[in-house]
């Protein structure tokens, strides 16, 4: 078992994302490690209240599900991306969840514990969201939002940032900008290397998107060159959806950018050789058709990139957070630090303001819909 050090957030310089925490699952000892995770990192995020004691305990029956059930199965732990709150995604290859409605009832075991598992998750967390394949495995994602959090804008969105496992410090990153009209930029940026100068690369490239991040993309490249200049450069991926299915698309280095629906992935982007802050090329925009429905996912070459390889069905259908977890469970090159982003489409011009998902609904074969307590 293992967990990635977790620098609190008070430590983190610049305008930075959290860094994700993993806990492999490889034992039951870890089920403590996972619990001891959450709650310290709900501690750093300030939550108040009973809530890291809920972190803990989400944490604790995720990693107890794959403990019993599965293998190779990992948690990830991080504040919310958005706004205030805590996010525990759970990855595993194992049996899957054959009666899904049962497992989801409290009480309900196969092990002859206790059997709070999925039912007290489903019950405690703030958002909930599961799907499982038999004979594949099971993702789920559980929030806890913060008294008071307003939602987030636009889209759902997930990442996970992953320092390679012998780092304390991250040097890849990314961020996000949304603006009321609905446009959403987002940066995914890769410091040359990992540790401590890439770091720093890549912390230099997220203060300087936030100064101005609705900047033209090729303007706003060329000033993410410039404040590299004095670090060991960067790869650097730039996307920008506006309602109305359409983005566009800039990128320098290995940060590779794709749009995945439901019936395969539907663009592939790479950027132009180069290193921003170094020898970067003239910037240059890709348009790409986004139709409605569609995920897009960028990545650092911390992930592999086979995975858009003849994509499972499966794998394409998830939703922002567990394909982030999926990707970071069974692509991630662990000898390379990894930034993988999804986020959904923005919703046409004229649809009108998105309305709140609806409550639970009974199970179907491969999972449930997202909650919203």
């Amino acid at each position: 078992m293992s967990a990635a050090p977790e620098p609190s957030r008070a430590d983190r310089p610049g305008m930075c994302p959290p860094v994700s925490t993993r806990v492999r699952i490889d034992h039951y000892s870890a089920v403590h490690l996972a619990a001891a995770t959450a709650r310290r990192i709900a501690l750093d995020s300030a939550l108040p209240g009973s809530l890291p004691d809920r972190a803990a305990v989400l944490a604790s029956e995720l990693a107890s599900n794959i403990a019993k059930h599965a293998q190779e199965g990992s948690v990830f732990v991080q504040p919310l991306p958005l706004r205030a709150g805590l996010e525990i995604l759970a990855a595993d290859r194992g049996p899957g969840i054959p009666d899904l409605g049962a497992a989801l009832t409290d009480g309900f075991t196969t092990t002859g514990t206790l059997g709070s598992g999925l039912g007290a998750v489903r019950r405690i967390a703030s958002e909930f969201t599961l799907r499982t394949r038999p004979g594949l495995g099971t993702l789920i994602c559980a929030r806890i939002t913060a008294p008071g959090a307003r939602p987030a804008p636009g889209p759902d969105l997930a990442a996970l940032c992953l320092p390679v496992e012998s780092e304390e410090r991250c040097g890849d990153g990314w961020a996000v900008s949304d603006t009321e009209t609905g446009q959403r930029t987002v940066l995914v940026v890769d410091g040359l290397g990992h540790g401590p100068p890439a770091a720093e690369a890549t912390e230099a490239a997220l203060r300087a998107f936030h100064r101005d991040p609705s900047l033209p993309l090729p303007t706003l490249m060329t000033a993410l060159h410039r404040a590299l200049r004095h670090t060991r450069g960067a790869a650097v991926g730039l996307l920008r959806l506006r309602p109305g299915g359409d983005a566009e698309h800039c990128s320098i280095g290995n940060v590779r950018t794709q749009v995945v629906g439901f019936d395969g992935v539907r663009s592939r982007l790479t950027g132009v050789p180069g290193v921003v802050g170094w020898n970067m090329p003239l910037p240059r925009v890709q348009r790409v058709a986004v139709p409605p429905g569609s995920t897009l996912v960028l990545h650092s070459d911390g992930i592999d990139n086979r995975w858009t390889h003849d994509a499972a069905p499966f794998l394409l259908r998830l939703p922002p957070p567990l394909l982030v977890a999926s990707l970071a469970h069974d692509f991630r090159r662990s000898r390379d630090d990894a930034t993988v982003l999804a986020t959904g489409s923005p919703a046409p011009a004229s649809s009108g303001p998105a309305t709140a998902a609806p409550g639970p609904t009974p199970a179907g074969p491969h999972g449930i819909p997202r909650r919203d307590a």
